[in-house]
């Protein structure tokens, strides 16, 4: 009984636990009381509901718990004889939201929690790795790799945007419409992140993370109803389109099938519908960006019966809009794989190369991989396997690992 219970419990929090902090964070308006709550909401449930069962709504449940443990932090940190003006407004605002919420939605309230992060007064640099710290819980290592910077730097940011939200008393809340254009870019920079990460897990056993995806287009969807604007719009389909092909993207055992091998009569048509309409109602309103582009690519890819119809020229078309738009190395990168599609392996290799020559992506696993693969392809076996080598030595991800692994071993064998 108790190791089921156990078990249910690690489940709860893997899935909720990031849903939990949200709430718990809105009504204590500090991250940190916030996160220790949480812990101690968690601590409790395994020994209470060893004995008593899990609860109908655990959610509910460690929530309420959460905010009487920040109530017992809060009056331990302040005498109870000369309490502050401040202290005791808190323990009463979050009293008063265990009576009024202990069974309202708490849907919204990660939605709430990643604006409190992107909002202005925040440092640009702290505002996205913070809400991924805090909304999605990825490690500071996880986001210190994304950034392609040390841990030490991403843990001192960090900590700079939770002061921050404490000490500007930064509001949990939703901005009103006249405020949400300025929020835009960085709430949707999160949302897809939050995907990325969820779709390409960027360390792991397992490739993807399911529930960060379904969280990031649940989100999404949320600021759609919010804002309907050509950007949200994009990032909705772009998301629905990556997401169609999950199924299809690893095998029984968790190991990699590329795009070209996937077999799409699995692929999800009700999103890639879905996602299509929501391009051409984006590329309507002329107002498209980023995401719109990227989405496109993703749709010129659905609408390839076969890896052979893909229509190449047209992709690469669209990266060249794309690059015009948001000038990336990681962009160039996926174009350089087009125009390999497109042209030829040693038209993509090139500008791979001058990627890599400039100093750019070096750090970068998937930049070696695709100059691997390439290589492999012109001939160049030694250099591929040297590619692939540091690829494999730069990659934290399992199912990756045991990707270039194969692929090594396949190409020492040749």
């Amino acid at each position: 009984m108790t190791e089921r219970v156990h078990q249910q419990i690690e489940q709860i929090f893997e899935d909720a636990s990031r849903q939990v902090f949200a709430s718990l964070a809105r009504s204590v308006r500090d991250l940190d009381l916030a996160e220790d709550a949480m812990q101690e909401a968690f601590a409790l449930a395994i020994d209470q509901w060893a004995l008593d069962g899990i609860p109908d709504n655990p959610v509910a449940w460690l929530i309420t718990t959460g905010r009487f443990k920040a109530i017992d932090t809060i009056r331990r940190r302040e005498k109870l004889n000369d309490i502050g003006t401040d202290v005791a407004y808190r323990m009463q605002d979050i009293a008063g939201t265990n009576a009024s919420r202990a069974e309202a939605e708490i849907e919204d309230d990660r939605l709430r929690l990643i604006f409190t992060c992107c909002h202005p007064a925040i440092d640009l640099k702290v505002q996205i790795p913070l809400t991924l710290r805090e909304v999605c819980g990825l490690t500071t290592e996880e986001i210190a790799r994304a950034f392609l910077t040390t841990p030490a730097t991403m843990a001192q940011r960090i900590v700079r945007g939770k002061a921050k939200i404490r000490d500007a008393a930064i509001p949990f809340v939703i901005p009103d419409a006249a405020d949400l254009p300025e929020r835009l870019d960085s709430v949707l920079s999160v949302i897809y992140l939050i995907f990325n990460e969820g779709y390409s897990a960027s360390s792991g056993d397992s490739i993807t993370r399911a529930e960060l995806s379904n969280e990031a287009i649940r989100l999404c969807r949320l600021v759609l109803e919010l804002m309907e604007d050509a950007e949200v719009m994009g990032l909705l389909a772009l998301m629905l389109l990556h997401e169609s092909r999950r199924e299809t993207r690893q095998t029984c055992e968790g190991d990699i099938i590329l795009l070209e091998e996937q077999d799409r009569s699995r692929w999800n048509r009700d999103m890639i519908v879905e996602g299509k309409r929501l391009i051409e109602g984006s590329l309507q309103s002329r107002q498209f960006g980023f995401y719109t582009i990227q989405a496109a690519i993703s749709a010129v890819h659905a609408d390839a019966a076969t890896a052979d119809d893909t229509d190449w020229d047209q992709i690469v078309s669209l990266y060249d809009i794309l690059l015009r738009v948001e000038p990336s190395s990681v962009i160039e990168l996926n174009r350089a794989v087009a125009v390999a599609m497109k042209d030829g392996a040693e038209s993509g290799l090139r500008i791979i190369q001058t990627i890599l020559d400039r100093g750019d992506l070096v750090d970068y696993a998937l930049a070696h991989s695709a100059r691997g693969e390439l290589l492999r392809r012109v001939g160049r076996t030694d250099d591929a396997i040297q590619a692939v080598e540091k690829a494999l030595r730069l990659t934290q991800q399992a199912s990756e690992q045991r990707f270039l692994a194969n692929k090594l071993q396949e190409l020492r064998a040749s």
